[in-house]
């Protein structure tokens, strides 16, 4: 049965908000969401990136050229080791992030997860704005900028081929937010599942219109992200 689920409002990551979280919800369909804005948490992503993030994580930062790109990584990273840190009463620095397997192949390129935790999470991050889910369950959580009409259009020839149709039927100029709420929540659930767009978008039906769809056994919600932008959260049941 697909289970529907109102929109969620995320939670802002500022600085210090990490001091007390609830426990993880034990029912695993309402996720645990923060937004992190990269204007407003930059100086403290800067400051706190040496003693947080690991070798690899500070080595990725530097090969970003874009400043701006570079900062956003860094908030989304120490965002997530922090929030991390805090849900398992752990140091930041301290939380062993490894990839499970590929659900594809056999390489270790799955879903990130924290070695011998069962914590889900996921990340994602889109221009200025990253966004953040927690679960006892595996989760999944995308969010993008509202693109350019001639993008919808040709990216859109990649759905499935009910969102096809539904964006043929779409007044023009409302197929840009339509295709963009399949794509996130259509990544969201990619994500989830641990095969990103290894597994091809034409083959689940998660819906163009403002009442997402979802493959069995797994719930999609949109999430509030903010004018300009669409995001949507994927959690199994």
């Amino acid at each position: 049965m697909t289970i529907q689920a109102a929109m969620h409002h995320p939670r802002e990551l500022r600085p210090h908000t990490e001091a007390a979280l609830p426990a993880l919800p034990g029912d695993g369909r309402t996720p645990h969401l923060w937004i992190i804005r990269t204007a407003e948490f930059r100086t403290e992503a800067r400051r706190r990136s040496d003693a947080v993030l690991d070798s690899s994580e500070r080595e990725r930062a530097d090969r970003f050229r874009n400043s701006a790109d570079r900062d956003t990584y860094l908030c989304v990273h120490v965002g997530l080791r922090l929030l991390l840190g805090a849900y398992l009463d752990t140091e930041p620095a301290e939380v062993a992030l490894t990839r499970l397997p590929c659900p594809l192949c056999p390489e270790q390129h799955g879903r990130p997860a924290v070695e011998g935790n069962p914590v889900h999470f996921s990340l994602t991050h889109s221009e200025d704005l990253g966004l953040l889910a927690f679960a006892s369950r595996p989760v999944g959580v995308d969010v993008e900028r509202d693109p350019l009409p001639e993008v919808a259009e040709e990216v859109g020839r990649s759905l499935h081929p009910r969102e096809q149709r539904e964006l043929r039927d779409c007044a023009p100029a409302e197929r840009p937010r339509a295709f963009a709420r399949a794509w996130a929540r259509k990544e969201a659930y990619l994500k989830g599942l641990g095969t990103g767009l290894g597994r091809d978008p034409s083959l689940d039906y998660v819906g163009t219109s403002t009442s997402p769809s979802a493959p069995s056994r797994w719930t999609i919600s949109d999430v509030a992200a903010g004018e300009g932008y669409t995001a949507a959260v994927a959690v199994q049941n």
